[in-house]
């Protein structure tokens, strides 16, 4: 039988509950009182991701949410709606939801590809914007179009090879869930230093995601992002978002990479500079893959509270 996805409300120093926003419901787990952070899970993940800054912002006096995101967890999942417009209205009707009137953004990957579309887009509910493993849409677009699939040893494009495997329709989902949804264990080994790789907390973060994407539906959804991104590119919408998306954000924006992350290249990263608002700042991890939040949380995390508690 598939799990069912009440699997992920995990008990812990936090309450879970459903809110209404933008049209569906939304699962978050909560924690803490005082200025709110959203954090907003990457691929193949769900709220636990942030288990450990969950309790340790909530400990340093914000108010932290951690949502499953648009097809997610035990999140509502619509056969439509994963389009980068879409998604950064969930974002944006989640805080008003939520009684805020703004909040500090943290997205890992995907979810710090929403924080800045949402500053972009929305830019009155946001405080801040935190990326972790991640870049701005654009400087993603840019190094894709750059690179192409010439043999160089910094290429966006082969870092980002999977981006084009997932566009066919049905395999990537069986790919995804067969043998208990293993290949989400190896993209996780495969993306991630070494240095966490051979880790309990590695085995155990495997074994929670690959029992999240069996849950039905969600596989499709995943999957879902990265075909909207793609197929945008050659759409009157994509255009449209490109504009949308181009000019600097108000909001500082912290960005915290992995030396070693092979999905988002430093470059790529670091391209992301010219979409930076004012005051922000650039720190890189030495070591750290794609999953600083998870690879180095307490550097990770004494980060973002630096960051956070700048006026």
């Amino acid at each position: 039988m598939p799990p069912d996805p009440s699997l992920v409300r995990i008990d812990g120093p936090w309450a879970h509950r459903d809110v209404s926003a933008n049209g569906i419901r939304l699962h978050v787990a909560e924690a803490g009182h005082g200025p709110m952070v959203l954090l907003l899970h990457g691929f193949g993940q769900f709220w636990w991701t942030w288990r450990h800054q969950l309790t340790a912002l909530a400990d340093a006096g914000y108010h932290v949410v951690a949502a499953d995101l648009r097809g997610y967890g035990d999140s509502d999942k619509p056969p439509r709606g994963y389009d980068a417009w879409t998604l950064a209205g969930d974002v944006a009707g989640l805080v008003r939801a939520l009684g805020e009137r703004q909040a500090h953004l943290v997205g890992h990957a995907w979810g710090g590809l929403l924080a800045w579309t949402a500053a972009a887009l929305h830019p009155r509910i946001v405080a801040s914007v935190s990326v972790l493993g991640g870049a701005h849409p654009l400087a993603l677009r840019t190094a894709i179009a750059h690179t192409g699939f010439r043999r160089k040893r910094s290429n966006q494009t082969r870092a980002l090879g999977h981006l084009f495997r997932f566009q066919v329709p049905m395999t990537p989902e069986r790919w995804l869930t067969e043998d208990d949804a293993a290949n989400v264990e190896a993209l996780l080994r495969a993306w991630a230093g070494p240095r966490w790789t051979s880790t309990p907390d590695f085995d155990t973060s495997a074994a929670m995601f690959r029992q999240a994407m069996q849950i039905p539906g969600v596989a499709h959804s995943a999957l879902e992002y990265y075909r909207w991104a793609f197929r945008a590119q050659f759409r009157g919408e994509g255009r449209r978002f490109v504009n949308a998306v181009g000019t600097r954000v108000e909001a500082p924006v912290l960005q915290i990479h992995g030396s070693a992350d092979p999905c988002i290249l430093t470059s790529t990263a670091q391209a992301s500079a010219p979409w930076r608002g004012p005051h922000s700042a650039f720190e890189e991890l030495p070591g750290i893959g794609h999953f600083p939040h998870l690879e180095a949380p307490d550097e990770t995390t004494k980060t973002l509270t630096s960051f956070l508690a700048k006026p």
